[in-house]
This record gives structure tokens, C-alpha cells and sequence, in this order.
């Protein structure tokens, strides 16, 4: 299967690399580009992609609000945010948002190509040198935070135990070596729990569990 993917960044010359490592792949196709967040959802909603590789920092309507907006008009895309390490003071509204992860922008083609098969795939790209921190920063704030323990208590222990490790960061592989179970089960128990959260992807999941307290920042 081909993923369809389209290209959000205000810079043509970033495009042009992204384009050129993308399509040097037989599974990956780009079906669209666009320059800022607003252009971007009238080329989701022709092209129907399964990913969108959104920058933060562009003119009239910036990858947050993009974001946003290209998930309400397409929610069976994925969003895949383009960021550098300076800007987590625009991340937290992508989370909210309903993106499937970050990507640094100086990541080596390889990382980019894995990326974008994991999130087509259902995955989200959880890098804890972006992701877990940025989460962490929102997640201390207490204004705002949903509480949703009620929800949290639909899941078994064993449920919650994946769910914490995976907040931490841990690969499937790595739960699996931590609670004794083997890998298949613990994806099984991460399909569970995605189920019954209604979440789309881990990081969503790694958000939910910071904002009902099953994981509180800075905790080893």
C-alpha cells in the first residue's frame, strides 16, 4: 500500500528535501504541498493524505492552528509536526490538538522515512528527546488539565501498567521485558487501551495518562 503524504512548510527549499527523500521510497508518495496551515487543509481535502508533515513557525495561519484545522476537515489523516528544539511553547496546542507525534527537523532521512510509515500505520512517533518533554511541561500545569480517572478506571491494572511505562517512553519490547509478558500481549494490552480511552494513537495515549495523574512529571 501507498502512503499518501502531503507537505506543509513555508519554505519551498525545505520541501523540495522533504520531497526528494520521500519519494526516493516505492511505498511513499507525495500528493500535495502547501505553504502555510490554511492552504493546507484545502490540499488534505483534495488529496485525502494519510500523513501531513506540518512546520511550527509559518505566516498567516502556523502549524498549531494547521494542525487543527486539517484533523477537523480529514480525521482519518495524520499529522506528523515538523519542529526544531527551540519551540515547545508552541507544541502544547498541537498535542491538544490530536497530532501523532514530532519530528526534528534536522533528523536524518532514515528517521523521516520510519516516521512517516509508523504514524501511516497507526503509530505515533514518540521521541523522548520532543515528545516526553514537551508533554511534561504542559502536563505540570494544572490549569486547564482534564481529569478523566473515571475513564482511567475502565482499564485493568494490567492495562495501567502498560499505559504508565508507555507514558515513560518505552517501546513495546521494552514493556514487554519489564512485565514480564511478551510482546505480542503488551500490544495487545496497548490496543486496549487506545480502545477504551478512545485515543488514536500512543501519543495521545502518553497525553491522557500525564493528564489524569497516572504519571506525574519528573517521576523516575
Amino acid at each position: 500500500m501507498t502512503i499518501r503524504v502531503v507537505l506543509v512548510d513555508d519554505e519551498a527549499m525545505v520541501r523540495v528535501g522533504l520531497r526528494m527523500v520521500l519519494t526516493a521510497e516505492s511505498d511513499i508518495e507525495v500528493v500535495g504541498e502547501a505553504a502555510d496551515g490554511a492552504a493546507a487543509v484545502d490540499v488534505v481535502t483534495e488529496t485525502t493524505p494519510d500523513v501531513v508533515l506540518m512546520d511550527v513557525r509559518m505566516p498567516h495561519v502556523d502549524g498549531i492552528e494547521g494542525s487543527r484545522r486539517v484533523l477537523a476537515a480529514s480525521p482519518s489523516t495524520r499529522v506528523m509536526i515538523l519542529t526544531t528544539f527551540g519551540e515547545d511553547e508552541y507544541l502544547e496546542g498541537a498535542l491538544r490538538a490530536g497530532v501523532s507525534g514530532f519530528l526534528l527537523k534536522v533528523s536524518p532521512p532514515e528517521q523521516l522515512i520510519d516516521a512517516v510509515r509508523a504514524v501511516a500505520g497507526g503509530g505515533g512517533l514518540l521521541d523522548p528527546s520532543v515528545t516526553l518533554r514537551v508533554i511534561e511541561s504542559f502536563a505540570a500545569t494544572p490549569p486547564g488539565r482534564v481529569q478523566r480517572s473515571a475513564v482511567l478506571d475502565t482499564l485493568t491494572a494490567r492495562e495501567r501498567d502498560v499505559l504508565a511505562l508507555l507514558a515513560r517512553g518505552l517501546s513495546n519490547a521494552e514493556i514487554a521485558a519489564d512485565l514480564y509478558l511478551g510482546e505480542a500481549t503488551v500490544k495487545t494490552h496497548v490496543s486496549s487501551v487506545l480502545m477504551k480511552l478512545g485515543l488514536r494513537d500512543r501519543v495521545q495515549a502518553v497525553v491522557a495518562a500525564y493528564e489524569t495523574g497516572l504519571v506525574r512529571p519528573g517521576e523516575a
